[in-house]
């Protein structure tokens, strides 16, 4: 499983959730404490917004620890909204176009998870891919094809919504042609405004994710697990789906399974 954190709020530099706290991302991509691989090597990314509407990106395969060029750009670049992931591959291959964060236009996008028996339905999961989105189909990763397929199913309208449709489609071919467990997954995503998160599974083995508001810096990070220890983070429950915007927080119930039984 990988490990990832974002943020949303007054600018910071990116290095005050990636690499400065106790427990920064960095950090846990050697000695992650709650997810099943500890040590998350197999490349990182970083999607940041600024006065473009487009994110810029920074993704490469090298582990986020022993690579210098992510602490000195992190202790340049401030942004008011960023997505930092570090990647533990289920299956595919260590390559710059696996690592997320992925992109297309205004959106970013990153995952932690897997699709359950995903080699033996891909196939399948591609042609879920409309025509005028495979062009941005780079990688290979199950993560990736969530991410088009989603925009597929209306992103830009109604996030939620198509997050949920997408997943449930990709549940019914894992229940298909898959195995169990057949999704374990939290997301981030953002359009440059909002920042959106979701935490599922169809089992009891949903990934963990917290939030926590933080006054004097007037932001919010979300994350895989707290960056310091004896602080106080609120954890997201299984079938949530998260809106941040500003101080507010908005928690409505994730349901992809509701959406796959009917299908």
């Amino acid at each position: 499983m990988c490990r990832w954190a974002a943020y949303t709020g007054t600018p910071i530099f990116l290095e005050d959730i990636v690499s400065r706290p106790g427990h920064s991302l960095i950090h846990q991509s050697q000695c992650a404490s709650e997810c099943k691989s500890a040590i998350n090597a197999d490349g990182f990314g970083l999607a940041w917004y600024g006065e473009r509407e487009e994110p810029g990106l920074f993704r490469d395969i090298l582990p986020a620890w022993s690579d210098p060029n992510l602490r000195s750009l992190t202790a340049q670049v401030k942004s008011h909204l960023f997505l930092a992931h570090v990647r533990a591959s289920t299956g595919t291959a260590t390559s710059r176009n696996n690592c997320h964060p992925f992109a297309v236009g205004r959106w970013s996008f990153m995952h932690n998870g897997q699709i359950g028996g995903y080699d033996a339905l891909r196939r399948d999961a591609e042609m879920l891919i409309p025509d005028h989105l495979y062009a941005h189909r780079k990688g290979a990763t199950d993560s990736e094809a969530l991410f088009l397929v989603s925009l597929g199913e209306g992103l830009d309208e109604d996030p939620k919504g198509a997050l949920e449709r997408a997943t449930a489609r990709f549940e019914v071919l894992s229940r298909e042609k898959g195995t169990a467990p057949h999704v374990r997954m939290t997301a981030a995503f953002s359009d440059g405004t909002r920042l959106y998160a979701a935490r599922y599974a169809t089992d009891a083995g949903a990934p963990t994710l917290y939030h926590r508001w933080s006054e004097s810096r007037r932001g919010r990070a979300v994350v895989s697990e707290p960056l310091e220890t004896g602080e106080c983070w609120d954890a997201v429950p299984p079938g949530s789906f998260c809106t941040f915007e500003g101080d507010r927080v908005t928690i409505e119930r994730f349901a992809p399974a509701q959406l796959a039984r009917v299908a």
